[in-house]
């Protein structure tokens, strides 16, 4: 009997320790090419990209050989550019995004990252009057990525936004991201 709990408590442990070196930690940052796509806004001709930044930390979550789950925690700034005949309006609006990716190995380096994203307005900066941006954003992210080494690695993905960025205006984001990062 005692020689089963020892058993037992020796697998737990084994086992903790196993899971516990599966679990990496990393910080990233990049550039964002971001736009807004839907319906026109009125009173404007023409719309085009900005080009900001994104930066926060990744894990990553490995559960078997080929396969993890990669959860992020970025601050993103979306947006795009407006023009009338008279003046140009920048819409910039600041994002703390979630997106939670399964991680899919086509080799030893190179993976395929799909997922939901999951992002909330904290900030707003904009010249143009629209009536006020929705709070909560939701998209779909596609993309690859690169490890380098063990510790770097680098990302390219595309997210979609699936729900309205203003309340009055049907336009959603879509943004193009390149990232760097460390895994620790």
């Amino acid at each position: 009997m005692k020689k089963s709990i020892l058993a037992a408590i020796m697998l737990f442990s084994i086992t903790t320790v196993i899971q516990a070196q599966s679990i990496r930690f990393g910080i990233k940052g990049g550039v964002n090419f971001a736009n807004q796509n839907g319906d026109e806004v009125p009173n404007f001709t023409e719309k085009e990209a900005i080009t900001n930044y994104h930066a926060g930390l990744v894990a990553e979550v490995k559960l078997i050989d080929r396969f993890a789950i990669q959860p992020e925690l970025l601050y993103s700034t979306q947006g795009a550019t407006y023009k009338n005949a008279v003046e140009e309006f920048k819409n910039e609006l600041g994002y703390l995004s979630i997106p939670v990716l399964a991680k899919i190995y086509l080799s030893k380096s190179l993976s395929l990252e799909l997922g939901p994203q999951a992002s909330f307005l904290l900030s707003e900066r904009k010249n143009v009057d629209f009536e006020d941006s929705n709070t909560f954003e939701f998209a779909a992210v596609g993309g690859l990525g690169l490890n380098i080494t063990k510790s770097l690695f680098i990302q390219a993905r595309y997210g979609l936004g699936l729900t309205e960025a203003s309340k009055n205006a049907d336009i959603k984001n879509s943004t193009f991201q390149v990232s760097a990062g460390i895994m620790f």
